[in-house]
């Protein structure tokens, strides 16, 4: 081995870790733009108003900007041309068409034909002509389908590489892990309450509710001056107080996308099942006296004041 050899290091490689990819960059963002495709996420957001568009990499969102503001950063630097771009490629591809005019080169090879084109993709469109077939064929065995765009068939493609159910019977196959996150649902085992026949995921949260139906129920009036609202548990009515009264909304949820807000921590922890169904409620600490709940008072943490008082 050469000492010029011995001085040349690996290129780093970033693999993807999804379940039957082998997709891999030389580039961390690469492949985290990547990764967007099996998680449907697109954390990049467009910031001005009216704009609901989202991207996978802060470069992509960066170069959409630019259709707001107006701005072209890549200017032509031939003589007498003031033209400019949102984009490097789109700036040599200018030089190469306008001012160096360069042979074309995608040829079309039938016979007796030879239109000559500047993409590759206006050439597989020119060949329909001869073979009389959508140009754009699925590489998977067994499909066959064809396209008359390349980015159709890139999304038709998305089938083939889906995520199936790993629950016995079920044949469902996700085209993302979302979609796949929200076919879960189907298969919670859910019970049943046999006096108004709804469902919940398992029987504490059946047993709560059952108390609708008993005879003699608590309720809870709203204390504050003028207001009528009465609720069948202090958990609602604090936060009625919170949020209605005094406008305390300080749980604000963290999903791409969300951003709603609540005044309890319990509401935005049972909100979050809608983003994460298989993530368990968590079941409420024991109940404290309304009258603690409504004067803000925190008691204490026994395990702290055991832990102090054996010190001492």
């Amino acid at each position: 081995m050469t000492m010029h050899e011995t001085n040349v290091k690996p290129s780093a490689i970033f693999i993807c870790s999804f379940p039957d990819c082998q997709a891999s960059y030389n580039k961390a963002w690469k492949l985290e733009a990547h990764l967007c495709k099996h998680t449907g996420e697109r954390p990049f957001k467009c910031e001005y108003n009216l704009c609901s568009k989202s991207f996978c990499t802060k470069y992509h969102l960066a170069r959409h900007t630019l259709t707001h503001t107006g701005d072209r950063p890549y200017k032509c630097t031939e003589d007498g041309c003031n033209e400019g771009f949102t984009t490097n490629s789109n700036l040599k591809k200018h030089i190469s068409r306008i001012h160096r005019q360069e042979t074309k080169q995608y040829i079309c090879t039938f016979e007796g034909c030879g239109k000559a084109f500047k993409k590759n993709n206006q050439l597989k469109s020119h060949e329909c002509a001869h073979t009389q077939l959508l140009p754009f064929l699925c590489s998977h065995e067994g499909c066959g389908r064809r396209f008359s765009q390349h980015g159709k068939l890139k999304r038709h493609e998305k089938v083939h590489k889906g995520y199936s159910c790993t629950v016995e019977g079920c044949s469902f196959v996700g085209k993302n892990w979302t979609e796949m996150t929200n076919h879960k649902k189907v298969h919670i085992v859910r019970v049943q309450c046999d006096q108004c026949k709804k469902t919940f995921r398992d029987s504490w949260f059946l047993k709560q509710h059952q108390h609708v139906h008993s005879e003699e129920r608590m309720v809870f009036h709203c204390p504050r001056d003028g207001c009528t609202r009465s609720y069948t548990t202090a958990f609602n009515l604090q936060s009625h107080i919170l949020s209605f009264h005094e406008e305390q909304r300080s749980f604000i949820c963290t999903h791409p996308g969300c951003g709603k807000s609540f005044a309890m921590k319990q509401s935005l922890l049972r909100h979050g099942v809608i983003h994460d169904p298989e993530k368990k409620q968590l079941k409420p600490r024991p109940k404290r006296s309304l009258a603690s709940r409504l004067s803000g008072h925190k008691p204490k943490n026994k395990r702290q004041t055991k832990t102090s008082n054996s010190v001492l």
